[in-house]
């Protein structure tokens, strides 16, 4: 039968991998098993001991919808399934290349390209449109518009588990998915939740270079590259900045870290080629950028949601660390008029 639930959730997964997404699972909403219940109660329980530690730092916004981050099911009571998908990132060389030249300027391997919500948020739209014609069903799509709390909801879906790194991490792409949401009103089969198969292997952990994994599967944003350089908004404390090297917008050491990465085909996915130019992008280049510039070289990434004003402040966090003294007066002589001057932490070398 063409509406067996089995025939539509396989109908529904192959129209997302024909879409371009690299996984596909589905896990209930509403009323859970007990299983679910009480996953869905430790998450709760986690996130709650990780607001009251303030390991989000200034992130507000996740202690503001905390009544909800915890409970998919609070944010549309009506729906019966959640499909889980995800985008493969997967590098075909080195991710931490950019790390190797002081001169560079590293940015996250997901940010050198386009802006994933867009790719996600075009291609979640799509399916979801093409569900509801066909099924006569609602739906609504979720890709960060939403206090969902994604990577737990795609370990239920099966696509993979939360490793030690806090992220998520597939047999079939590592630690490589980018992840959206599509919420529905039927009721598909669900996929059997993803076992956590880390086992005793703690790389992640020791890649850290600020030691924000301070212990398995527990991180503080407020030493993360990636929440310093993206979503902080002030001055990073020198002790820190030291730690950042040449990074200038977030961090992939612990991701790059997984054994689980060897596994992973290199994405090939036209909508989300890596763009040359940023991943060579060299400090000198970067530091000399007004805002008028910064914008249109970031048009369409995820660099340009961080500013302009805080990626100058992370390039001068990176001059300082590798620049020798000398160097640093000439590269800020180039540098535009509003960009500011304070000197950046002393260097370790």
């Amino acid at each position: 039968m063409i509406n067996d639930p089995r025939t539509v959730k396989s109908r529904i997964a192959d129209k997302a991998r024909a879409l371009g997404f690299a996984a596909v699972g589905v896990t209930p909403l509403g009323v859970p098993s007990h299983d679910a219940r009480a996953q869905g109660a430790g998450e709760r329980a986690g996130l709650e001991r990780f607001l009251a530690e303030g390991r989000h730092g200034d992130m507000a916004w996740m202690r503001d919808a905390r009544g909800v981050r915890g409970s998919p099911e609070a944010i549309w009571p009506q729906a019966r399934s959640a499909i889980v998908l995800g985008l493969s990132y997967a590098p075909a060389g080195d991710p931490l290349a950019p790390l190797a030249d002081p001169a560079a300027a590293a940015i996250a391997l997901y940010a050198r390209r386009r802006d994933y919500h867009d790719v996600l948020k075009k291609r979640l739209k799509a399916l979801a449109r093409w569900i509801a014609e066909t099924y006569a069903c609602e739906v609504r799509v979720f890709v960060d518009t939403a206090p969902v709390m994604e990577k737990p909801l795609a370990a239920r879906a099966g696509i993979g588990w939360q490793g030690k790194h806090t992220n998520l991490v597939s047999r079939e792409f590592g630690s490589w998915l980018l992840l959206g949401e599509i919420f529905t009103t039927l009721d598909l089969p669900p996929d059997a939740p993803a076992e956590d198969i880390c086992g005793s292997c703690d790389a992640c952990v020791r890649a850290c270079p600020t030691g924000a994994l301070d212990a398995p599967y527990q991180i503080d944003a407020r030493r993360c590259i990636s929440y310093l350089t993206i979503e902080h908004k002030g001055d990073i404390p020198p002790d820190l900045a030291r730690l950042m090297g040449n990074r200038v917008f977030g961090c992939d050491d612990c991701l790059a870290a997984c054994p689980w990465n060897k596994f992973a085909t290199s994405a090939a996915d036209p909508e989300m080629a890596e763009r040359d130019d940023l991943a060579r992008f060299k400090l000198a280049d970067l530091v000399r950028l007004d805002d008028a510039q910064f914008r249109k070289l970031f048009a369409g990434t995820p660099v340009k949601r961080t500013g302009h004003a805080r990626m100058m402040r992370n390039a001068r966090i990176a001059l300082g660390n590798f620049v020798r003294p000398p160097a640093k007066p000439a590269l800020f002589d180039g540098a535009p008029s509003g960009a500011t001057r304070a000197s950046p932490p002393a260097a370790d070398k």
